[in-house]
């Protein structure tokens, strides 16, 4: 074998793998001839590892510069990290391992970990304000490439997007994904106020353009599809008996109109893309309600064209409300069945359709009579009186006015609750301001006085003949008096008060109800103290010329007076009932935080009290003088309280003759006022009477200087259990209310030695031992001193 021969090497030499492998292959001699495959073979396998190879070499010197680019930064930071440790341990050094050294160390660790900490906030807040402001700058940058496309015709979108309605969806997605983006900002970065300014910057300019743009397209797609629908010619001549147009519905045909749908799904998202946003800048402050802008777009075509129709119906607005209902109702279904799906597909929370477009409808008739028909109303008025009052023929056009608008908003409610769904949510006092054509009120407080103004005089003109006709001030006609309220009824009948009364409280009631439908809480207020106050007043006062005549003639001596006062103290009486039971209504306590004293009607609920009250003390006088003039001869004969026995002519009366005169005359009266009073005020009148009656006897007999005996006690008895049997028709102790007649007749019967001892010993100890609590001392003591024969044996 020559040099260039390829020596072979020998066994030792060979790796035990690689003979295990050779001895597999090359059993034999013939083995030998696939040599050259297995060569092949072995090359190509070789082949393959050195390209695994290469592969992971390269892979491996990528993470390398990877980690290389990186280790930098790190090694930096831990060189910090380390010379900040090697500090630390210096200054442990230092302090010579002393508790203080300890403590400082601990500290300056604390404070290197505190800024380091600071530092990484520092810089993942850079970094989340720099991938927040590419994200809105990326949003916004889209918004106005569809917003510039949108009016350029420069398509910058994927050919996909090409269409204008699909670039408007498209940019007011982005718009409300900016939206969530810059709502987490302020919740929870707010002091990144530039940021969220200039971004609102870019939106507002962005807005500026899209949101006309958009509108303006639905509404050129609004005609394109025959909306406003012409009004029938029966509609035009006559909306009341106008048949419906439901049959003539393009909302129907809308329904599967594709371009429409989008159009008006466009809208609400832009809606409430708008009104996230503006609750984001109101913050806590509530956000005012928006009406959905496209049913607006809808209900002002439609009104503009019947309005041209209304001109010639200024002096007959049933024509006006008749029409604009029909139109209400004709599409209020079609609103429930094509609209309110695409409402809620958008997810415009809070939204109904059918209750949107009886609110647009009515706003824009209520701007219509704001702006023609109450100012020609109001020229009418000038014209017919000026400066004078109200001619009859124009109040009554005003009211037949004011008739029609309740009317209208009345049946819009039902129209608006028929479907059975709730009213959306929100104010209820803005809900009623969209829902009412009332709502002219709001704007214009002066034409409401004006209309209190003819209420009120329209009232007074139907009350006044009734409040001076005789036969409604008796009590036994209330049965032949037009039917009141229920809750009026009863008033009547539990206070015995007038038909005048019932008539009053009509007229009332009837105000009450006339100012329910406005749709402000002060506005109603103020119409309750301008037209319901000053009729309540004017009752009063009638009710005051009425007692006061009858004082003036007989000075309440006469039984037809008394009854008269009594009529008149039964119907304040009532009246007050009535306010205060219509005070704790809803109604009223909603208006209570805009009056003065608790309520809108206090003033004239405390006249009325007063009054009853005032009058009522002087029926007790009247009724107490005469009874004191019956009593003066009885009271001034005080030898009748020392005579020992009852004189013959007085033997088996068991009462005074000269005091049966006195008793009689009040109890006649009693029985006359039972029958005239209320319950009530005739308890508080027998009750002061009572009371007034047990002064008088205190005064003048027992305190009187009159010496009385043994006899003169038991007439003295007899004349008060005679009195108390006058007032035991009304209680079941008439004694209880005559306390110091009663204990100074116990007084009187007290026995002599304990008399005696009481002086001893103070007669207030005794007195309370006693149970005499209503005689002072001064009294009890004048009494003993009258006492001319005391007899132990009659028992008290």
């Amino acid at each position: 074998m020559g040099e260039a021969g390829v020596r072979l090497r020998r066994g030792a030499e060979v790796a035990p793998s690689v003979r295990m492998f050779l001895d597999e292959r090359f059993r034999d001699g013939e083995d030998l001839r696939g040599a050259a495959a297995l060569q092949a073979e072995l090359q190509g396998r070789c082949s393959d590892l050195e390209t695994a190879v290469a592969d992971l070499d390269s892979r491996l010197r990528q993470q390398l510069a990877a980690y290389a680019l990186h280790a930098d930064a790190v090694g930096e930071l831990l060189g910090k990290v380390r010379a900040g440790l090697l500090k630390l341990v210096s200054s442990a050094a230092g302090s010579g391992g002393t508790e203080e050294g300890s403590t400082r160390g601990d500290q300056i660790t604390a404070d290197n970990l505190l800024a380091l900490a600071k530092e990484v906030a520092r810089v993942e807040t850079v970094r989340t304000y720099a991938d927040t402001a590419l994200k809105l700058d990326s949003l916004i940058g889209d918004v106005e490439d569809a917003v510039s496309s949108t009016m350029t015709g420069k398509i910058r979108l994927p050919p996909s997007s090409a269409k204008s309605e699909g670039l408007r969806l498209t940019a007011i997605d982005h718009l409300r994904k900016t939206e969530d983006i810059l709502a987490a900002i302020a919740r929870s970065r707010p002091q990144w106020v530039r940021l969220l300014s200039a971004a609102d910057d870019r939106v507002d300019r962005a807005l500026a353009v899209l949101r006309p743009q958009a509108i303006a397209d639905h509404r050129s797609l609004l005609v394109s599809l025959g909306w406003p629908p012409p009004l029938s010619p029966s509609s035009a001549e006559n909306p009341i008996v106008a048949k419906s147009m439901g049959s003539e519905n393009p909302l129907l045909a809308m329904k599967l109109d594709l371009k429409y749908c989008e159009s008006f799904l466009a809208l609400c998202h832009l809606q409430d893309f708008q009104s996230r946003r503006r609750s984001r800048h109101l913050a806590a402050a509530a956000a005012p309600r928006q009406p959905l802008w496209g049913i607006e777009e809808l209900a002002t075509p439609v009104f503009l064209a019947s309005q041209r129709h209304f001109p010639k119906w200024i002096q007959k607005p049933e024509f006006i409300f008749a029409l604009v209902y029909k139109i209400v109702r004709d599409f209020a279904t079609a609103m429930d069945e094509v609209l309110q799906p695409l409402v809620d597909r958008a997810r415009l929370a809070g939204y109904s359709c059918r209750e949107e477009w009886v609110a647009a409808m009515a706003s824009s008739l209520s701007t219509y009579l704001s702006k023609e028909v109450l100012p020609s109303y109001l020229e009418d008025l000038e014209r017919e009186s000026p400066g004078g009052a109200v001619p009859s023929e124009v109040r009554t056009s005003w009211l037949h006015l004011l008739d029609q608008m309740m009317m209208f908003d009345k049946r819009a409610h039902s129209l608006m609750r028929s479907t059975g769904v709730p009213i959306s949510a929100g104010d209820e006092e803005e809900q009623l301001q969209r829902v009412s054509s009332m709502a002219v009120f709001c704007d214009r407080p002066d034409w409401l006085d004006l209309w209190a103004e003819m209420e009120l005089a329209d009232a007074l003109e139907k009350l006044k003949p009734e409040l001076k006709d005789a036969r409604n001030w008796k009590t036994n006609t209330i049965q032949a008096a037009a039917p009141p309220l229920p809750l009026l009824i009863r008033g009547l009948e539990e206070y015995k008060s007038p038909a005048a009364t019932a008539a009053a409280l009509r007229r009332l009631s009837a105000l009450v109800d006339r100012c329910r439908p406005l749709p402000s809480i002060p506005l109603r207020a103020r119409f309750i103290r301008l037209a319901v106050a000053p009729l309540v007043r004017e009752f009063a006062d009638a009710l005051l010329c009425r007692c006061q005549e009858a004082e003036g003639l007989t000075a309440l001596v006469d039984d037809d007076a008394l009854a008269k006062v009594c009529d008149a103290i039964n119907g304040a009486r009532c009246c007050e009932s009535v306010l205060v039971d219509w005070c704790e209504d809803v109604f009223f306590l909603e208006m209570a935080a805009t009056g003065e004293g608790g309520g809108v009607l206090q003033k004239e609920m405390e006249a009325l009290r007063r009054l009853g009250a005032e009058w009522l003390e002087k029926v007790s006088a009247a009724v107490l003088r005469g009874f004191e003039a019956r009593c003066r001869d009885h009271l001034k004969n005080k030898k009748q309280w020392q005579e020992a026995a009852p004189s013959e002519e007085e033997v088996g009366w068991g009462t005074s003759r000269s005091f049966v005169g006195a008793l009689d005359y009040l109890q006649g009266k009693l029985r006359r006022l039972e029958a005239e009073l209320n319950e009530e005020d005739f308890a508080a009148l027998w009750r002061g009477l009572a009371a007034a009656a047990d002064r008088m006897l205190l005064n003048g007999a027992l305190l009187s200087g009159a010496r009385f005996s043994g006899g003169g006690a038991a007439r003295f008895a007899g004349d008060l259990a005679a009195l108390c049997g006058v007032f035991g028709a009304w209680c079941l102790r008439p004694e209880g209310f005559f306390p110091r007649a009663g204990e100074g007749l116990k007084l009187l019967r007290a026995d002599d030695g304990e008399v005696e001892q009481a002086l001893r010993r103070g007669l207030e100890h005794w007195l309370r031992e006693k149970g005499l609590r209503h005689l002072t001392a001064a009294d009890a003591e004048k009494m003993i001193k009258c006492r001319v024969m005391v007899n132990a044996g009659i028992s008290s």
